[in-house]
Formats: structure tokens, C-alpha cells, sequence
């Protein structure tokens, strides 16, 4: 195409109608096969068939894509025409996505996170397999402001070298599921089921019948969690941490430590016997963004979904360098407030960093770099006042993580505010 104009795969419009392909395959071209299209369903089912197959070909042929300059350039519409500019200098990530269909068909998808409020997206979807890491290694070159040449300069190599930080056993991530609090719930369901079913067979129908859509509802949220996280490694580049893992939808992304707004660490009560935790950071560029699944539109991503401690440590040595390594305990008198939280309570901060603990059953370790936080609230409850105590807030662009100095003595509270915001302001400068 003249002008360096591309166009995507020719498969774009099969992989990218999912379900609407699986249904096309299943359920209407057997159907016509059979025979039936002589009938008023068959020529319904043939004119869905025909519409859908001229949708998808006239959207693939009037969207084209090239790179000029500095900048990407994506341009879509039959009626309304839509060009669209993505500075390739303000790119936080690129991710390469590849859903069931994508992988059967050998194409893959690029999508690039812009940075600002809005979380801008850009996807080409989708690329032959060959084309998706070149192209990306080409975007990601730009960004930095390497030069970039036909071939792949020793540059361009260095920058998809990698080494391997952590990987999850398939074996671990399943147990931690079982163990998990929705893996508990829903086995307490299932136990639940089977001895009602012992007890009175009517009475377990019954059950199963009025409880479908939570049964339902775990089921996805069980499959999902694993489905996501099955394989997933990570592994140190020059632009950041890389992860890829996924069963079903294999997904790759990096972590460039400007987008880190917050971290946190998840420790649920039967995972600390067991040396185990999460670890999950909040991104900038990572808000919902239209075209993307439920499991990417979620800001928070698990780079360990379940490891020891000190692969988390490793990749917080990553993240986080300047982190606390000392922590406050509470003031005494929190006992008669939060009896079960109050060993859990900590904070600490250095110039650059603040760090929380908090938590009853499942405890939660927060770190926010100071230079990310947006606002800091002082919040003192009718209970805390009687006792001379105050949280303080510290709020992030994420808005999914949040570190709180829970229950601390007003005057540490009051001069903890005062420090937070001036070491805000400084590490913002």
C-alpha cells in the first residue's frame, strides 16, 4: 500500500468476531449443511451468515494503520471517516494479546497504553505471528528514541533481552486457588450441595436451581483467576518487567516502573503457613478501555500470583528500591479498637516511598512511591477520638490501592501528614 498505509491480517474479522465466529461454526453451518435451507430458517440463518461475513470484510478493508515518524497512525470508518494519532513518545506499555482464536489462526494483537487521565489504547488487531514482535521491538525503539534501521540493529537486540525473575508452577497456583478465599467458598458450596443431596435429593435440586447464578459466578471467577495467571513468568528487560503467561488467551505485557502507581501484597491466613503471598501492582494506563476483555479492563495486575517471599522481594527490588525496611508499630491503646488487626498495623516511609500494613485474617502490605501520590487525608472515626487516634490517607491516580497509616497517635498522624506532603512534593520535583 502506497505511503507506508498497511493493512491488518486478512483473518482480522473471524478472530476478532469470538463468540459470533464460534457461533457461526457451531450452531449455523451445520444447520445449513443438513440440509434445511430451503425452509424459512435456513434462509434466516443464511442471511445472518451473509451479513456477518460482509461486516467483518468491509471493517477490515477501510481500517489501515502506518507508522509516520514518531508517531502511530490508525485510520477506520466506512461513513465516518476516523483518524487517529498515537504519539509514540507517550507510550506506557505494549502489550501483545492472543486470545484462543488468535493463537488457532497464527495472528497475534498489539496493543499500546498511552499515558494521561484517560488511559488511551491503541490495538492493532491483528498481525500475522511473525510481524507482532518485530513490530513491537520497532514501537518500543521509538519510544525510547533509539534509532531504528531495517534490520535489527544490535540495539533493538539488547532491548529484548531478558532474564528470569519468577515463574509459577502450575501445581502451586492451583492449590493457592483451592486455598484462596473464593476457592474456600466454593468448596464449602460444593460440600454444602452433596450433603443436602444425601439428605433429600429434591431439596439439593432445589438448591442447585436457586443458587445457578452464584454457582455460576464462581465457576468464572475460579476459571478466570486461573486462565489468567497459568504459566506465568516474569522476566527483567531493559524497559521493565515482562510478563506472559495465560492457557486460553496468552497475554504480554511489561512493566515499566513510571507506570507502578502503587503495589500491594496479599497474604491470606492459610498462604502464611505456607510461605506464600501475592503481589499485584496498580498501573497507570490500565483503565477500561473499550474493545478489551473483563480480565484486562481491571487496573490491578498480579505480577506473582502466588510465590515465596523472597521472589516477591526480588521483584520489589525491581519495583520499589527505595522502600521502607523499617516499620511502626501501633500505639497500645489500638488494642481496644482493633484486637484482631492490631499486631497486623505498621507503616514506615523513606524520601521516595510510604509503606502500610494492615489487615485481620488476610494481611495486606501497601507501597505508594511518593512522587505518585495525588492527595493525603487526615480521618479520624468517633471511636478514634476517644482514644486520641487518626488514619491518614495516602491516594494514588489508581484509586485500587491505597496506602493508610491506620490508627496512629493524632500527633504522630498530624506530623506524619506534614512530612508526606512536603516529601511529596519534592519527589514529584
Amino acid at each position: 500500500m502506497s505511503d507506508g498505509w498497511r493493512r491488518l491480517h486478512p483473518l482480522t474479522p473471524i478472530v476478532r468476531g469470538g463468540r459470533v465466529t464460534i457461533a457461526v461454526v457451531v450452531v449455523i453451518v451445520p444447520s445449513l449443511v443438513a440440509g434445511r435451507r430451503g425452509g424459512t430458517d435456513g434462509l434466516v440463518q443464511l442471511g445472518i451468515l451473509a451479513l456477518v461475513v460482509v461486516a467483518g470484510l468491509v471493517n477490515w478493508l477501510v481500517t489501515r494503520w502506518r507508522v509516520d515518524g514518531d508517531d502511530l497512525q490508525i485510520e477506520t470508518g466506512l461513513v465516518r471517516r476516523r483518524s487517529v494519532r498515537f504519539p509514540l513518545a507517550q507510550v506506557q506499555a505494549i502489550d501483545v494479546v492472543r486470545p484462543g482464536l488468535a493463537r488457532l489462526f497464527g495472528v497475534g494483537e498489539l496493543r499500546l497504553r498511552m499515558g494521561g487521565s484517560s488511559g488511551g489504547l491503541a490495538r492493532l488487531a491483528y498481525l500475522a505471528d511473525r510481524e507482532v514482535e518485530p513490530l513491537r521491538t520497532r514501537l518500543l525503539a521509538l519510544a525510547h528514541g533509539a534509532p531504528v534501521e531495517d534490520e535489527v540493529s544490535p540495539g533493538l537486540r539488547r532491548m529484548v533481552e531478558e532474564r528470569l525473575v519468577a515463574r509459577v508452577p502450575t501445581g502451586r497456583l492451583v492449590w493457592s486457588i483451592l486455598i484462596s478465599d473464593v476457592g474456600v467458598f466454593a468448596e464449602l458450596v460444593i460440600v454444602a450441595i452433596v450433603v443436602v443431596a444425601f439428605v433429600s435429593p429434591g431439596a439439593a435440586v432445589g438448591l442447585v436451581s436457586g443458587g445457578l447464578v452464584w454457582i455460576f459466578s464462581i465457576v468464572t471467577l475460579v476459571w478466570r483467576r486461573f486462565n489468567q495467571e497459568y504459566n506465568l513468568s516474569v522476566t527483567a528487560r531493559p524497559e521493565g518487567l515482562h510478563l506472559r503467561g495465560g492457557l486460553v488467551a496468552l497475554t504480554e505485557e511489561t512493566i515499566r516502573p513510571g507506570r507502578v502507581q502503587a503495589v500491594r501484597m496479599v497474604e491470606p491466613f492459610f498462604w502464611r503457613r505456607l510461605g506464600w503471598c501475592r503481589l499485584e501492582v496498580d498501573l497507570a494506563g490500565r483503565q477500561r478501555a473499550k474493545g478489551e476483555g473483563q480480565e484486562a479492563r481491571r487496573a490491578l495486575r498480579a505480577v506473582l500470583p502466588v510465590g515465596r517471599r523472597e521472589q516477591a522481594d526480588a521483584l520489589l527490588d525491581r519495583l520499589l528500591p527505595a522502600r521502607p525496611t523499617e516499620l511502626a508499630p501501633p500505639p497500645p491503646r489500638v488494642r481496644w479498637k482493633s484486637p484482631l488487626r492490631y499486631r497486623m498495623l505498621a507503616w514506615g516511609h523513606t524520601d521516595d516511598c510510604v509503606q502500610t500494613r494492615s489487615g485481620r485474617l488476610r494481611r495486606v502490605t501497601c507501597w505508594v512511591p511518593l512522587e505518585k501520590a495525588q492527595s493525603l487525608r487526615r480521618v479520624q472515626g468517633p471511636l478514634q477520638r476517644r482514644l486520641g487516634l487518626a488514619s491518614v490517607h495516602v491516594d494514588t491516580a489508581g484509586r485500587s490501592v491505597r496506602a493508610v497509616l491506620r490508627d496512629r497517635d493524632e500527633a504522630e498522624a498530624d506530623g506524619a501528614l506534614v512530612d508526606l506532603a512536603a516529601l511529596a512534593r519534592a519527589a514529584r520535583a
